[in-house]
């Protein structure tokens, strides 16, 4: 085990903003901050978003800065991995994102019913030998699991290199019951020119892993839906 990473783990635990939860006790049916999030954390009504698989946490950082009303907690089950985000979010002093350390597949043990308004999966493992969906984020177990803490409404967002990713979560979310609001199979080509000021910011949001693909000559493909 490096040293790094048990020096992020340290530092994780010194941010009041991390939240680390004993995996094995989610696995086993607990429950951590479920319809609490906006009364014991944020002590705000505004709307959260939660980030899944957020790695560094570029997105739930730089969402937190664009949209100050809002707020943002990102998920992945790498500490070490998110601490930079955690790290710049203690840094700039915002207050309106937060991390948690969590299996993606006990998500909804984390959340409660009708909490979360919006969802980012951003460069999510494509998992190609999956055809079924059960091991993808943008699968059905998993639109199932994010219908139990999603409000009706919910949106989610789907930022990935992977074509084959793109194509099949094209094909999945309408037999799940979601509707696809707008799609791009080239972000940065231009469909990014005819967005909102905002919004062009928001998808200029580049993580660590986008830049990689992005200099190997991916195209960056996107989905917005409806849960």
């Amino acid at each position: 085990m490096g040293k790094g990473k048990l020096r992020k783990w340290d530092e994780n635990k010194s941010f009041p903003h991390v939240f680390e939860p004993n995996l094995k006790d989610i696995v086993g049916g607990d429950t951590f901050m479920q319809g609490l999030w906006r009364r014991d954390f944020f002590k705000n009504d505004n709307p959260i978003v939660v980030e899944l698989g957020c790695g560094k946490g570029e997105y739930s950082v730089g969402m937190a800065e664009l949209f100050p009303e809002k707020n943002f907690v990102g998920v992945d089950v790498k500490g070490h991995r998110f601490w930079r985000g955690a790290k710049t979010a203690h840094e700039k002093e915002l207050s309106n994102v937060a991390f948690l350390r969590a299996r993606i597949e006990f998500i909804q043990n984390y959340f409660g019913a009708n909490e979360v308004d919006e969802i980012w999966l951003t460069f999510s493992d494509p998992q190609p030998k999956d055809e079924k969906g059960s091991r993808k984020l943008t699968g059905p177990p998993f639109i199932d699991r994010y219908r139990k803490f999603a409000k009706p409404d919910a949106l989610i967002n789907i930022k990935t290199d992977n074509t084959h990713l793109y194509e099949w979560t094209m094909e999945a979310l309408p037999g799940c019951g979601c509707e696809i609001l707008d799609h791009s199979a080239d972000v940065y080509g231009n469909w990014l020119n005819g967005l909102s000021p905002i919004d062009q910011k928001v998808m200029s949001i580049r993580t660590h892993y986008e830049k990689i693909f992005s200099e190997k000559g991916s195209k960056i493909k996107f989905i917005k839906a409806r849960l």
